[in-house]
């Protein structure tokens, strides 16, 4: 069925990473067509819808007009027998209608037909034979034009008659408190969000008591250092970690708060100062915003002596509690358009590295603290008193000393850093939703990107397989290199996985082993495939008609993977034995680091059809929709699936040590190569079957 019709759906959400030549040539590829038709049809589409000037350009710089054509080009491209259309003419500049128009009517007469759906009834008049109007549901009338139609002197009338909305006026009623309409909001995209499936519900409930529990242990814990000589040692740089986390997590990593992205306000008539307020407001709603106050009001207990102190500590929890909300807001809002942005790459690509590096920085100095007590933490804590929320925390422990003239110094300069962060959001909101953005700009020139130019048969295309493999292959290339968060996913990877045994060479503890995390990293990338094409995956879906396709685009995919993941564990695993000398270990590591890849590929598979999540194109700072974080971390325990999959190769392992059978630890490298393709195979033809549904 799905070779016989083609579809152009509303949202019109493709692979904007490609070029509209290269969409069409993967788009016919996955359906199966010859490459020389593909490009034969291709060539006459781009012609006939007037995109062969702008057919190098990605789509995502695309204007509307072009994108419903390109789109229209893709759903034409296989020459279907039925062709559905929805509102293919909303926001289309008069010449790209007129265009299109043209190219339906040619269409119609070649014997072939369409099917849209418009809320223009001069349009439909214009172009239609036969009509049918649906309202709450339900078809209401059909048939031709003119018995549709009536007695009614046009069909626009005929439609008001048949839905009842003839005369219907709306009567005014009085504006509500924005901060009551934002609280609102925020909850219903959370209770909405949860409302889709009973699964998720679950998934969002245990990863609340996750977090409530382990928020528990952290505040028993820090009342456990209470009366400590130097807990402010601690209690003053962790608001600080906090608040740098508060910063970065938007930005790169899961959120589920669709109320952060503030483009989705700009056609509204908000004033910036009422809006901030509203929002900082419903920031206070969340998992988040709970774990963070548990940890402040622990610190504070921890580091109080005395009613004063306690005091001093509520005006510096809440202090705190603002300034990482409006931190975390005022970031995304300066950076959105930047991160959307073709510059975003770049970004992408630094903050990657940045928080690879800063993990693992945190985690020496976390294993240095552990040898030499809270007194090692002193020197950091004199530095940090002065930087908000740090300052704040500094000041409960001045109160607790008696020095009330410093308490009230940090508390101020505090109430400074906030005031100071909401006046940046404030004016960052302003120039947001005043200022033209590069979708408007950028539509306007004609120039192809370097990264677009070619149409996709040379280069790397031309060492490929041909056929479905090999263009779902070279469109995942594509988008790891060309998408920024995409990118930024695997820059963070490949440096984590070759910092740690670096990073633990370094601190005295050298071992091949610790190169298993490069597979590890690398294996994750497999998870949600289908969530990372977005709202484009209705064309790979388009091309899915049995198993056997399900089964040959998961595999495309692992393989694509794999030509990055395999060489670079090899390399990994063979540097980290020069560096630390310990070459015996070498195939073991790397046999096990195989079969850990082969594993993860194929739990990955089955966790991306079986616990599958959005990720947002319209925001530059959430990487899965709201309601869906849960899932997104739930989804990735099948790593520790994949992990218990290698438990085989490990007993053989142990048990060759333990036997004294060095000589044979060869062995287990030809053994986890084969244990991971195997592992593979079988995980991805299992996950066939679910993703053919």
């Amino acid at each position: 069925m799905k070779a016989r019709i083609g579809v152009l759906p509303e949202g019109l959400r493709m692979f904007e990473r490609l070029s509209g030549r290269e969409l069409l040539a993967y788009t016919g590829r996955l359906r199966g067509l010859p490459g020389d038709e593909v490009d034969k049809r291709a060539t006459q589409l781009l012609d006939v819808l007037d995109l062969a000037g702008s057919q190098h350009k990605l789509v995502i710089d695309y204007s509307t007009g072009m994108r419903k054509k390109i789109g229209l080009a893709a759903a034409l491209l296989h020459n279907p027998e039925v062709l559905f259309l929805d509102e293919p003419f909303e926001g289309v500049d008069p010449v790209s209608a007129q265009t299109i128009r043209k190219v339906l009517e040619r269409y119609t007469a070649s014997g072939a037909t369409v099917v849209f759906s418009s809320h223009v009834m001069e349009l439909v008049e214009s172009l239609c034979s036969w009509v049918a109007v649906m309202a709450g549901g339900r078809i209401r009338a059909h048939g031709t034009l003119a018995e549709v139609r009536g007695e009614a002197p046009s069909l626009q009338d005929a439609f008001l008659e048949l839905v009842g909305m003839r005369g219907t006026t709306l009567s005014p009623s009085p504006a509500p408190s924005l901060t009551g309409v934002f609280v609102r909001l925020k909850l219903s995209l959370l209770r909405n969000g949860l409302k889709q499936s009973s699964g998720r519900k679950a998934v969002w409930i245990t990863s609340l008591v996750v977090v409530a529990l382990f928020a528990a242990l952290q505040l028993l814990g820090l009342i456990a250092l209470r009366g400590q000589a130097h807990v402010a040692a601690l209690t003053v740089p962790l608001p600080v970690l906090l608040a740098l986390g508060w910063a970065v997590m938007p930005l790169f990593f899961p959120s589920g708060d669709e109320t952060l992205d503030p483009t989705r306000l700009v056609m509204l008539p908000l004033r910036p100062g009422p809006l901030v307020r509203a929002l900082l407001v419903a920031s206070l709603i969340g998992i988040g915003p709970g774990f963070t106050l548990v940890i402040l009001i622990g610190s504070v207990i921890a580091t109080a002596h005395g009613g004063a102190a306690f005091a001093v500590g509520v005006p510096a929890v809440a202090l705190s509690l603002l300034l990482c909300l409006a931190l975390a807001r005022a970031v995304a809002t300066a950076n959105v358009r930047l991160l959307t942005s073709r510059r975003g790459r770049d970004l992408a690509l630094l903050s990657g590295l940045l928080i690879a590096v800063g993990g693992q920085l945190v985690n020496l100095a976390m294993q240095k603290l552990n040898g030499a007590g809270l007194a090692r933490l002193e020197s950091v804590a004199d530095v940090l008193r002065w930087v908000p929320p740090g300052s704040a925390l500094d000041a409960v422990r001045a109160a607790s000393e008696g020095a009330y003239g410093r308490a009230a110094a940090g508390l101020a300069l505090t109430a400074l850093a906030v005031a100071a962060l909401l006046w940046w959001w404030q004016h960052s909101l302003t120039k947001l939703m005043t200022s033209p953005d590069s979708s408007t700009i950028g539509a306007a020139s004609t120039k192809p990107t370097k990264a677009a130019r070619g149409n996709g048969r040379g280069g790397l295309a031309a060492l490929l397989p041909a056929g479905r493999t090999g263009a779902v292959m070279h469109r995942s290339l594509r988008y790891i290199w060309r998408d920024p968060k995409t990118k930024a996913s695997w820059v963070s990877s490949l440096a984590v996985g070759a910092l740690v045994p670096i990073v633990n060479a370094a601190q005295g503890t050298a071992s091949v082993w610790f190169s298993v995390f490069a597979a590890t990293m690398l294996g994750l990338q497999m998870y949600n495939q289908f969530g990372q094409d977005t709202s484009a995956f209705w064309m790979v879906l388009q091309t899915i008609g049995s198993t056997r396709d399900a089964y040959a685009e998961l595999r495309a995919r692992a393989l694509a993977l794999a030509l990055i993941a395999v060489p670079y564990v090899t390399l990994v695993v063979t540097g980290t034995a020069v560096f630390t000398g310990k070459w015996w270990q070498w195939a073991e590591v790397l046999g096990l680091s195989l079969a850990l890849l082969g594993a993860l590929f194929a739990t990955g598979a089955l966790a991306s059809v079986l616990a599958p999540y959005s990720i947002p194109q319209d925001s530059g700072f959430k990487n899965v929709a709201p309601g869906q974080g849960a899932i997104a971390w739930f989804g990735m325990l099948g790593a520790l699936v994949g992990a218990i999959l290698c438990a085989p190769l490990g007993a053989l392992t142990i048990a060759l040590h333990v036997g004294d059978a060095h000589g044979w630890l060869w062995i287990l490298l030809p053994l986890g190569a084969a244990y991971g393709l195997l592992v593979a195979y079988v995980g991805l033809r299992m996950a066939a079957p679910r993703a053919a549904q």
